[in-house]
């Protein structure tokens, strides 16, 4: 997978919430230590995210975009 973006930290999924729209994803990373990030329900299910998957964040700009490898 090729991105523009360059700020990747990759992780480990530690909790995923599902809420009726939204989820919340917990990736656990060596530094800081825990990144949250809030996508929507609809990406959760299309990419099959559960707890303990292998996960990327992709930080750009303001939003936290997840990529499961």
């Amino acid at each position: 997978m090729q991105l523009s973006a360059r700020n990747i930290i990759d992780g480990k999924v530690s909790d995923v919430e599902l809420g009726a729209v939204m989820a919340k994803v917990k990736i656990e990373v060596s530094k800081p230590g825990i990144i949250t990030a809030l996508v929507s329900k609809e990406a959760i299910e299309d990419l099959n995210v559960k707890k303990g998957d292998d996960i990327s964040a992709i930080i750009k700009s303001t939003e936290i975009i997840i990529a499961k490898k």
